[in-house]
Order: C-alpha cells, then sequence, then structure tokens
C-alpha cells in the first residue's frame, strides 16, 4: 500500500463529506436538488462544467491512449474541445431558456406528451450509465494500483461514496466538488506537464522529435492510423466527440445551475478555456509517459493503459507526486459519478415519477426522496456493469456514451429549437432510433467481438467494422425525426413553435 496516496485518498474523501454536509443544509427543496436553485455563477458553473467534462477519460484515458497510439490517441482530446462550439452556438442559451431541471422540461416545452418525457428520461439514464462505467473502470484500476485492493472492492468503494454525496448533497454538493476537483485536476496536470517539459529541454521541437524513436510504434507514432486505420472509423469516432458534448445530459443540467441565458453562455465561456488549456497538457502526459515509462510497463499496470499518467508521474516525481495526482485521478472520478448519478437520478424522479406517474402532482419532498433512491438503483446498476468492462479503455468508453449522446438527443434538441414542422412522433423517432441504433452496433462492433483472444470481450469476427458507432448512428437518429415527422399524420402547432423560438432565443417568459 503507498501511505502517502492513501493519506491522500482520505484527506479528499473529507474534504468532499464536509462539502456534503453543509450543502445538504442547503437543499431543501425539489430545485434546490436538481438545480442547486439556480444560483452559481457564470465563473462556478464553469468550472463546474469543466470539472463534469475532464472525467476519468480525460485525465487517465486519454494520457493512456496517447502514450499507447500515439496520434489517434489525441483524436480525443480534439474532440472533446471542438465539441463546446457545438454547445456554444446551438444548445447553451436556448436550454437555459426553455428547461428547468431536466433535458426533458425543454422538449416538453414544446411537446407537452408524456411518452417525451418517457423516452427522454430513458435515454438519460442509458448515457449517464455508459459513462458512469467508464469512471468506475478508472476508480477501479487506480485504487487496486495504489492500494493493493481488488478491482471488485475498489468499484464498490467510489460506488457507496459517490452514492452518499448525491443523497445528501444534492446539485450544491456536487458542483462544488466539481470546481474543487477543476482546480486539483488542472494544478496536478500544469505540474506534470512542466517537468514533462523540462526533461525535454523545454523544447516542444525536440519533444516530438524524440518521440519519434521513443516508443515500440517509431515514426508512426506522431501519425494517425495506429488504432484507427479506417478513415471513416476515425470519422465516426470524431462525430461522436464533437457532436455528443450536446446531448450530453450531465453536461446539460448545468445550463439549468444558472440565473439566466447570459450567465450560461458566460458560463461555457470559462468551460472552454479551462478545458482547452487542459487538452493541450494532455499532449505532454500521454508523451511523457510513453518516453519516461514504458510500452510495457503501462500495459502491465493496465491493459488499456488507463494508469499512464500516475505512472507517469512516480516516474518523474518519486512517490509524493504519484501520491497527489492519483489522489487528483480519484477526487476526479467521485466527482464526476456523482454528476452522472444526480442526472439520472433525477430525470428519474422529476420526469417518470413526477410528470408520468404523479401526473405532476407529486410534492417536492416525494420527489427528493424518488431522487434519492433512484441515485441508489443507478449507482447499484453502474457497479454491476463495471465489473465486466475491467478490460477496456476509460476513453473509449465514454466516446461510447457521446455517440448515444449525439444520436437521441442531439437531433430532438436541434429539431426542437430550429423545425418548425416537428412534431411528437419525430422526436419519439429520434431518440429511440438514435439509442438503439448506437448501442446495437457497438454490441457487435470490434469492441465487443475480436478474432484474437483477449482483445474483446467475445472471440469471434464483428458484424459492424467500425469501434465507434456515430458515423451511422448520428444521421440515423437526424433521419428517424425527419421521417417520424414527415410521415405523421400529426400537425405541428405552429402556435407552439414560434412561442418556443421567441422564448429559446429572448428568454422572454421563462418559468
Amino acid at each position: 500500500m503507498n501511505t502517502p496516496a492513501f493519506i491522500m485518498f482520505l484527506g479528499i474523501v473529507f474534504v468532499t463529506l464536509i462539502v456534503t454536509y453543509y450543502a445538504s443544509k442547503k437543499t431543501k427543496n425539489a430545485n434546490e436538488f436538481y438545480t442547486a436553485g439556480g444560483g452559481l455563477t457564470g465563473w462556478q458553473n464553469g468550472m463546474a462544467i469543466a470539472g463534469d467534462y475532464m472525467s476519468a477519460a480525460s485525465f487517465l484515458g486519454i494520457a493512456g491512449a496517447v502514450a499507447l497510439t500515439g496520434f489517434d490517441g489525441f483524436f480525443y482530446s480534439i474532440g472533446f474541445l471542438v465539441a463546446y462550439l457545438v454547445v456554444l452556438y446551438l444548445v447553451a442559451e436556448p436550454l437555459r431558456n426553455l428547461g428547468k431541471y431536466t433535458f426533458a422540461d425543454m422538449i416538453a416545452a414544446r411537446f407537452d406528451a408524456k411518452k417525451i418525457r418517457g423516452f427522454a428520461a430513458m435515454n438519460t439514464v442509458a448515457i449517464s450509465i455508459f459513462y458512469m462505467i467508464a469512471q468506475l473502470v478508472g476508480a477501479g484500476a487506480l485504487i487496486k494500483l495504489l492500494l493493493g485492493l481488488n478491482y471488485t472492492t475498489s468499484v464498490l468503494i467510489v460506488g457507496v461514496l459517490m452514492t452518499v454525496y448525491v443523497i445528501f448533497g444534492g446539485m450544491h454538493a456536487t458542483s462544488w466538488v466539481q470546481i474543487i476537483k477543476a482546480i486539483l485536476l488542472m494544478g496536478g496536470t500544469f505540474l506534470i506537464s512542466i517537468i514533462v517539459l523540462a526533461k525535454f529541454h523545454w523544447s516542444i521541437p525536440a519533444m516530438f522529435d524524440q518521440m519519434r524513436t521513443a516508443t515500440p510504434l517509431k515514426e508512426a507514432f506522431l501519425n494517425p492510423g495506429v488504432k484507427y486505420k479506417i478513415g471513416l472509423d476515425t470519422i465516426s469516432l470524431n462525430m461522436g466527440l464533437v457532436l455528443g458534448t450536446a446531448g450530453l445530459p450531465h453536461i446539460l443540467v448545468r445550463f439549468f445551475t444558472v440565473k439566466d441565458a447570459k450567465t450560461a453562455r458566460s458560463s461555457v465561456v470559462y468551460a472552454t478555456w479551462i478545458i482547452g488549456i487542459f487538452y493541450v497538457m494532455t499532449i505532454f502526459l500521454g508523451f511523457g509517459a510513453a518516453a519516461f515509462v514504458g510500452n510495457s510497463e503501462i500495459v502491465a499496470a493496465n491493459p488499456a493503459g488507463n494508469m499512464a499518467a500516475p505512472l507517469l508521474a512516480k516516474a518523474i516525481g518519486g512517490n509524493m507526486l504519484f501520491a497527489f495526482i492519483s489522489a487528483v485521478a480519484f477526487a476526479t472520478i467521485l466527482a464526476v459519478v456523482a454528476g452522472l448519478v444526480l442526472t439520472a437520478a433525477s430525470a428519474f424522479a422529476h420526469d417518470f415519477y413526477n410528470e408520468i406517474l404523479r401526473k405532476g402532482k407529486a410534492s417536492e419532498k416525494q420527489q427528493v426522496s424518488m431522487a434519492r433512491w433512484a441515485a441508489i438503483g443507478v449507482s447499484i446498476i453502474s457497479i454491476i456493469l463495471a465489473l465486466g468492462a475491467q478490460t477496456l479503455n476509460v476513453a473509449f468508453l465514454v466516446s461510447l456514451a457521446f455517440a448515444v449522446a449525439a444520436s437521441a438527443n442531439l437531433p430532438v434538441i436541434i429539431y426542437t429549437i430550429y423545425w418548425k414542422r416537428f412534431n411528437t412522433t419525430g422526436a419519439v423517432w429520434a431518440m429511440v432510433v438514435g439509442l438503439i441504433s448506437a448501442v446495437g452496433l457497438v454490441l457487435i462492433s470490434p469492441n465487443v467481438f475480436s478474432p484474437e483472444v483477449g482483445k474483446a470481450i467475445f472471440v469471434g469476427e464483428p458484424i459492424f467494422p467500425y469501434t465507434t458507432p456515430g458515423i451511422v448512428s448520428i444521421p440515423l437518429g437526424f433521419i428517424a425525426g425527419y421521417l417520424g415527422t414527415i410521415f405523421s399524420s400529426q400537425k405541428a402547432d405552429v402556435k407552439k413553435y414560434e412561442e418556443v423560438l421567441v422564448k429559446s432565443n429572448t428568454g422572454i417568459g421563462i418559468r
């Protein structure tokens, strides 16, 4: 057991539990539980968004992907960052003006149908669980490496902690845990980047030149095609990454934690700067791990490369830096999973329980109580699924969540805001086809089936040739929304559309 790391782990857990305790005193009603009462400022929400976004996939997964596959690993950094332009220009302001607590609220502003809420809640829970599995896989590998605990025990520890944050603290606790985590993660990543650059004699060209011979890949390390050998597979990955953020439920609900659309835009600007700086630094994490840790040691610690960043910290800074970076990674995972659990629980309690089962008549106390029980249920499901995904790279797992979000949620958001003829049938078709096609294609892809033993979950030839489904599932989501609309006998409510158009762009008449 690494004693300094264990002490830092305990310190982070203690601080976050203190934050949860004080946040619980502010969580008196559903509004405060779901959205922190809309009281976050632009910079606070921007840091919380960045904290939500800079997940285990970003810190652990991308560092490992770059270290093992070179340029192909950096596709994740590029896609994650560019995605915020889509959020800023197309989604942030309309979502804040139309929504209240969840993604489904925005759709319901135009289509007041129970089935819309039901499918939206289903998508939110599915995407959140996909994303959460990645965080739990990273947590399991990290705690196993540091404390010597087995993978199952490690996942259970994180699962219990994330449930505690949500049950007692709600959005207040989740937001402040995210802010603390964002500060720690940026500080730790900056420190490693400076040390790595110093080892390359403060010369970025020298670093790139040395990397031509520093790994078994040789010059191929700096070129695309190591992992994504098929051009369309690369396009598919980047489509999911760039478009997926605008449909991620745990990012979308962040725009309800501020008072107005102007503050929502400000949040995205702050988040984009923080995230942009962070993703530039992932180059130093990946290159440093490849050069100073080595391919064999990274794979020995975790076949998917998820421990590359902590191992780099140990190689260049000894046990203390290793302990600090590992503790930061642990804080990263705790913060993100808490946000995901809260998002999924809110969707179930607000959209399914209150609006569908109770027809909007559940009291705020009943909603919050149901959200807490839902948080426990979502945590249990995620833990069970994470136990079977130990060998998968966490950046890849998150890319699947992005593909589902881009396929099932984004078409509905875009059509709701910008297409006059769009109707309830189109919305349902888009959500169902987007979700089923994305998940279905993953189940028959090379991630699940491979002719080589140990490369995937099952041995066999994949039916779908690409590792990510976005290139097929995203167009299918948009096409399904279009066809569902034009073949439906249901007429569009033009007056409602005009009302939504004005409200989404001006904020007039928002709740």
